[in-house]
């Protein structure tokens, strides 16, 4: 007999019945003598049942207060620790690089210098090369990665051409190391070169590497040759790293302080006196150092390294604390371009309700934009441990804000041991504003994280970790908000810092000053989407200056104390009792105000629109514009040339006839009025006198001194260059010339003007200026004094007028005298034109210089204009009363050596 088929339940039929078996699985009365066991057995049956019913393993069981929850399970993939991924063309070794943390028991002291350090000896051959690994420069742009880089053997990076007992052995394939050839140049003197980041020719600053086969108590000399920055804190006592796994193994010592004889310099190949950039110098760090133990394998490094495997590591006890996982969730923002997974954690106390979680505000911070900074992430370790921990402090932050940390923003720079870019061959701290997702995936995450997080709710700060190589201490670069209601505010956190941190931070350091060059850097980017504290948090790479500290280097735990420091900084900024905050208000006012007494040197009130950060020097930051653009990858793929110097060209000067040729109009306009003034006669005698199209520079025809060119009135204003404001006699010419461009100026009545075969051209009037000591004739005495003027225009019928539509000074004006014999001096000068044996020469203010040249054409077109001309042949020379010489006493009512 046929069973009944069994009717279909809905998924949500199914939980609502599991929902009613599960309420006896809680722990209540009536199963109170039910043991632990038994309800853990129970409540896995009913997963199980839950799967095979609904078929799905998405739907999972959980309890909340005895009651049951169906919850999704999380993606597989949300949260990954693989190893890291390299660059395909990269070799490297398989041993696991692992090293012990220690502090020291008292301070490590600067190095002092004796100012008597000497240099690598010179040896006249090349060297012996001890070590290559040239991986760097097989491919020009990263292709594809996997894990453990190249698949080739690892021992060509090794030459050995001497007997290997006295020979050092180099290693430095392996996590963000950063050695790519050893020089033997000596005995027990070293020559190395640093590769530069990957895809790039720049940012040699980072190293970290093995040393093997060493001699006790034997003076090894080390030098860098390839280093880029013109300053570095060796110059002020820094010394190197120095780790000893003997060292470590027998009595604990780990990563301390090593080296003597310490000097930077500028290469001595290097020639400083040609106009190169500074990125094209290269400087040199050389010491001496005596290893502790025979055939030791020891480690050499800029700062204590920090690599992308220690922050798995970490991350993982993270994940496998029950309690810390309570408040603590990580997970992948996104994937690096090599496919390493960039880590987002989230911090904040469970709410009891989701509008409770939502009205928190947030704090953002970020670490190892900058892959060769490592303390970066001591310090951001130092934060997570703090604000990780079970103290009372740590629980209020986690109550009051939602963190977002990432703790390690260029995962691919730090495995392959970059100093600055990424696999890019980019900066990631100058693309902040990238649409290329897919090229820097990791800083555009991280901004659309944030903007999507100050559209939720407020964000109070944001701060990203970094190092500096130039300046000793701790110190933050902020933003200058320019704003009156939250004036200075910006200003309070680090005040606040340097008060809880006095012996490491120092808040002198501090800039707040906003760099157009610094525009594409998470601090101004995130600054501009609306977070008014926005911060670079900037630990040295070299120790302290203030306190007790003075003069003592930073180690471990003073980097993590820093991120302690930050925590306890964030409470008394965000304390509802804000009488830290006025008080920091007050203070920051009046070092302002001092600063700017000191600075101006007189008094002055802030509460003006006076922009304080206009005091502040630069943030004296790493120059990156050398690896700004478009990625290394994308500018091979397409074949465009990639330009690292971008020098700026000289404006070329274009010539009166390529000026013409791009206004046509306006050359057309200045030949039509040009030649209605002219007569046919004197029409083909002008153009032929003409002077060649850009024939000469101005200021430098003849080689005559105080020469100078007035053009004339058809010239352009871009044309009309200011010329030297100390030539009086140039000034003189300039009002000649205006006066001779004037539509409405024409001579006086009666006057003649000769004609001759040399005539000026009306494009420019070339005149030479003679000292004004120059002995000139004596003066007549005047017929007619004329002053100019503003008068309307007149008509024909009033006779000719001068006419000044132009402010002349008060004592300008025309003088007409009897004609003059010449005498040789004047008659051989350039500057006057014989016409039917007269001279002509016109005088304007009273310059005791020689007068100009006229012609028959430029009284011609002054009186046509005017209307009282009706034809060029009614012109004579003759009409026109010449002057010659200067008259007396011109210097009293001109004061020509009034010079502006």
């Amino acid at each position: 007999m046929p069973t009944e088929p069994q009717t279909k339940r809905t998924p949500g039929a199914v939980i609502r019945s599991l929902r009613k078996t599960c309420k006896t699985l809680g722990p209540d009365e009536s199963n109170s003598e039910q043991t632990e066991d038994e309800l853990a057995e129970r409540r896995q049956s009913v997963c199980m049942n839950l799967s095979q019913t609904l078929r799905t393993t998405q739907l999972l069981l959980n309890f909340h207060g005895g009651q049951p929850v169906f919850i999704l399970r999380p993606p597989s993939e949300l949260v990954n620790f693989l190893r890291p991924r390299w660059p395909v063309e990269c070799e490297v070794i398989s041993d696991s690089i692992q090293h012990i943390e220690w502090e020291p028991p008292e301070p490590e002291p600067f190095y002092k210098s004796s100012n008597k350090e000497s240099l690598i000896p010179a040896e006249d051959g090349p060297g012996n090369v001890v070590y290559c690994s040239d991986f760097a420069t097989k491919h020009l742009y990263f292709t594809c990665s996997r894990v453990g880089g190249s698949r080739g053997s690892t021992s060509c990076a090794k030459f050995l051409d001497t007997p290997p007992d006295i020979t050092l052995e180099f290693e430095s394939r392996f996590e963000s190391g950063n050695l790519q050839k050893a020089v033997q140049v000596g005995a027990f003197d070293y020559e190395l070169t640093l590769r530069t980041d990957m895809y790039t020719e720049k940012h040699t600053q980072w190293f970290y590497f093995r040393l093997r086969n060493m001699k006790a108590k034997m003076i090894y000399r080390f030098t860098i040759t390839n280093l880029m920055k013109a300053s570095s804190l060796y110059s002020l006592g820094m010394r190197p790293l120095l780790y000893s796994e003997r060292a470590a193994k027998e009595n604990g010592v780990g990563w301390h302080r090593a080296g003597s004889n310490i000097r930077y310099y500028q290469n001595c190949s290097e020639d400083t006196n040609e106009n190169n950039d500074d990125g094209d110098r290269l400087y040199s760090l050389t010491w001496t150092l005596r290893f502790p133990y025979d055939s030791d394998t020891c480690y050499l490094a800029h700062c204590y390294p920090y690599t992308y495997s220690r922050l798995q590591y970490y991350l993982k006890q993270i994940t496998s604390n029950p309690a810390v996982a309570s408040y603590c969730e990580v997970r992948t923002l996104c994937q690096s371009l090599a496919g390493n997974a960039v880590y987002v954690i989230t911090i904040t106390s469970r709410g009891t309700s989701q509008e409770e979680v939502r009205n928190k505000k947030a704090v953002v911070v970020t670490a190892r934009v900058h892959p060769g900074e490592t303390n970066g992430s001591w310090m951001m370790e130092g934060f997570l441990d703090f604000l990780l921990g079970d103290s009372d402090d740590a629980q209020v932050l986690r109550d009051n804000f939602v963190f977002k940390v990432v703790p390690m923003l260029n995962p691919d720079g730090v495995v392959v041991g970059n100093y600055r870019c990424s696999l890019a061959g980019r900066d990631l701290n100058r693309n902040y504003k990238t649409l290329l997702k897919d090229s820097f995936p990791c800083v555009w995450h991280t901004r659309n994280m944030v903007e999507r997080l100050v559209a939720e709710t407020e964000v109070v700060l944001y701060c990203d970790f970094h190092g500096h190589n130039r300046k000793n201490n701790v110190f933050m670069y902020g933003c200058d908000s320019h704003s009156k209601l939250f004036k200075f505010q910006e200003r309070v956190f680090p005040l606040m810092m340097s008060k809880n941190a006095r012996n490491k931070f120092s808040y002198k350091s501090c800039r707040f000053k906003v760099q157009k060059s610094k525009e594409g850097t998470g601090r101004i980017v995130m600054w501009r989407l609306g977070i008014k504290n926005s911060y670079t948090l900037e630990a040295t790479f070299g120790g302290s200056t203030l306190d007790d500290r003075k003069g003592t280097h930073f180690t471990t735990g003073d980097l993590k104390s820093m991120g302690f420091y930050f925590c306890d900084t964030l409470l008394d900024f965000c304390d509802p009792d804000q009488t830290k905050v006025n008080h920091c208000l007050a203070e920051v006012s009046t070092l302002l105000k001092t600063e700017i007494k000191k600075k101006m040197s007189k008094t002055l009130d802030t509460d003006s629109s006076f922009s304080v950060s206009d005091l502040e020097t630069s943030t004296s930051g790493s120059n990156s514009s050398d690896s700004d653009g478009l990625p290394v990858h994308l500018l091979h793929q397409q074949r465009i040339p990639e330009k690292t110097h971008f020098k700026k060209k000289k404006k070329k000067l274009k010539s009166r006839k390529e000026r013409d040729r791009l206004q046509p109009s306006r050359e057309r306009t200045s030949s039509r009025t040009k030649e209605s003034c002219l007569s046919p006669e004197n029409m083909d005698e002008v153009r032929s006198q003409e002077s060649p199209v850009g024939g000469q520079k101005r200021g430098k025809q003849n080689d005559l001194k105080g020469t100078c060119v007035v053009s004339s009135p058809t010239s352009h204003p871009e044309e009309e260059d200011s010329q030297d404001n100390d030539c009086i006699p140039c000034m003189h010419h300039k009002l000649k010339h205006l006066y001779e461009s004037t539509p409405y100026m024409t001579p006086p009545s009666g006057g003649a003007v000769p004609s001759g075969d040399k005539v000026v051209s009306n494009r420019e009037v070339r005149c030479s200026c003679p000292p004004l000591s120059l002995k000139v004739p004596p003066p007549c005495s005047p017929v007619l004094m004329q002053p100019l003027h503003y008068t309307p225009p007149l008509s024909s019928q009033q006779g000719s007028t001068f006419l000044a539509p132009f402010r002349f000074p008060p004592s300008g004006f025309i003088r007409m005298a009897p004609p003059i014999p010449p005498t040789s001096s004047v008659s051989t000068s350039s500057n006057c034109r014989v016409f039917k044996d007269k001279h002509v020469q016109w005088v304007s203010g009273n310059f005791p210089t020689k007068g100009f040249s006229t012609s028959v054409t430029d009284v011609a077109r002054a009186r046509r204009r005017e209307g009282t001309l009706k034809d060029s042949s009614e012109v004579d020379a003759s009409s026109f009363t010449p002057l010659m010489g200067k008259t007396k006493g011109l210097s009293e009512r001109w004061h020509p050596l009034e010079r502006k």
